[in-house]
């Protein structure tokens, strides 16, 4: 790729990134079910983080010496 190229493909880079903020939100808007899904994923780690502590009790009973 020659200097000329890559100056013409740097300018078009930025004239679209430039179009990109000024007509919309990047990240746009967020999806009906977005508080739905947040609470999804915080019981999942909750519950995950429980059974964690538990098979770590289990283990230290019953598999670890003594």
């Amino acid at each position: 790729m020659t200097t000329k190229d890559h100056d013409i493909y740097e300018r078009a880079i930025e004239n679209n990134a430039d179009k990109l903020v000024a007509s919309q939100s990047v990240l746009g808007e967020p999806e009906p079910w977005e508080s739905w899904e947040t609470s999804l994923c915080l019981w999942s780690i909750g519950i995950g983080i429980a059974a964690l502590i538990i098979l770590g009790i289990l283990v230290d009973l019953f598999l670890l010496p003594g």
